[in-house]
């Protein structure tokens, strides 16, 4: 599968981007620790997560994608099996079973999974390309990605079940979904969002959801100004830091909100406001362009591609970054409810990085074997 590759197609432009977006974000986690000794052995690890996502980068892209696409049986049903597992062995935190416990490290299989679906999807979609745009074509792709968000439901890890649902859809769109499918099912999920904010704040206890996430709609939709706790507390001291960040800042190590620990979470899901309020507004643009450098450039590889299994697997790492990206940067502005889905390179967290790499190696798999020469 590795025979006859030439590394000259190599997209050196996207690895650039994703070394410059991962050194600074372990830059930004050793100041958003904020000289706290218990988080301080976090950049370590997150430097050896770093190195470790490039050498994954490179033995991905140097095998041929569709030599994944063909073990996709075995590649589902491990991670899968290690989403069950998670059901009963794993480590509670936050209200929900999300990591298993090795040693000082945490691995999240959720973060894996969704790289999974997106190998799943694309080996799917490649495989019914003649087949008519039909309820039928949906839903069994819908079932391939079900097999997993089921067991991410009930960890409860609702936040990742949305970004794999948002995958499904870009999928869908981009393979041609029919118009009246889609309205009916933006009529649906309307009704649906409508329906949970009601119930949420009429405080009706859902069955699939934890306390906390209904919380996280309510003060969303009714924000208390006095909040001295909780995800309220914690977006409106991001939105502080981000207003007293300026137009270039305060400086490397010395905003206020940050170093004082006001901003809670600040080096996982509010790192946003963290470089904000020390890189002022043009240091957020700048982190805002390098992501989005980074998605055009799998977008270009989806284009490039030689198949649609190609297309489709650059296609979902792109929409796995941007969503991700833009509900981070969202929840930092109050724009959307509080998620904790982490920003893309960026934030601390071995798996999501590891995971993100990975995901990177498929998308230069891709660009290595490309239908042109010159890329």
């Amino acid at each position: 599968m590795t025979r006859g590759i030439s590394w000259r197609n190599f997209d050196f432009l996207l690895l650039g981007a994703i070394v410059l977006a991962s050194a600074f974000g372990t830059a930004m986690i050793r100041s958003a620790i904020a000289g706290n000794e218990v988080l301080l052995p976090l950049i370590n690890r997150q430097i050896y997560f770093a190195l470790l996502g490039l050498v994954v980068i490179f033995f991905v892209a140097a095998i041929d994608y569709r030599y994944w696409l063909a073990l996709y049986r075995p590649i589902y049903f491990g991670i899968m099996i290690f989403l069950v597992a998670l059901s009963s062995l794993g480590q509670v935190a936050f209200g929900a079973q999300r990591w298993f416990t090795v040693g000082v490290l945490f691995l999240q299989p959720t973060e894996f999974a969704k790289i999974v679906v997106i190998i799943i999807l694309a080996r799917y979609f490649d495989r019914a390309q003649n087949d008519p745009r039909g309820l039928k074509w949906m839903f069994r792709g819908f079932l391939w990605a079900f097999g997993l968000m089921f067991w991410i439901l009930i960890q409860p890890n609702l936040s990742n079940v949305v970004v794999i649902t948002v995958i499904f859809g870009a999928m869908l769109w981009i393979n041609g979904i029919q118009l009246k499918h889609v309205l009916a099912f933006a009529g649906i999920g309307a009704l649906a969002l409508g329906v949970l904010v009601a119930v949420s704040v009429a405080g009706i206890r859902l069955p699939f959801l934890q306390e906390y996430q209904q919380q996280r709609i309510v003060t969303f939709i009714l924000p208390d100004p006095n909040a001295t706790h909780g995800a309220e507390y914690n977006v409106q001291q991001a939105l502080i830091a981000i207003g007293s960040g300026g137009w270039f800042g305060k400086g490397y190590g010395h905003g206020t909100q940050t170093q004082l620990r006001f901003l809670k979470v600040r080096h996982t899901d509010f790192i946003f406001s963290a470089v904000s309020e020390e890189f002022g507004l043009i240091g957020a643009i700048i982190v805002i362009l390098v992501l989005a450098f980074i998605v055009w450039r799998c977008i270009r590889a989806a284009q490039k591609a030689r198949d649609v299994a190609g297309s489709m697997l650059a296609y979902g790492v792109a929409v796995l970054i941007f969503f991700q990206g833009a509900v981070n940067i969202g929840v930092n502005l109050n724009i959307v409810p509080v998620s904790g889905l982490p920003l893309p390179f960026v934030s601390y967290g071995g798996s999501g990085l590891t995971a993100l790499m990975l995901g990177i190696g498929l998308v230069e798999s891709v660009v290595m074997r490309h239908k042109q020469l010159d890329f």
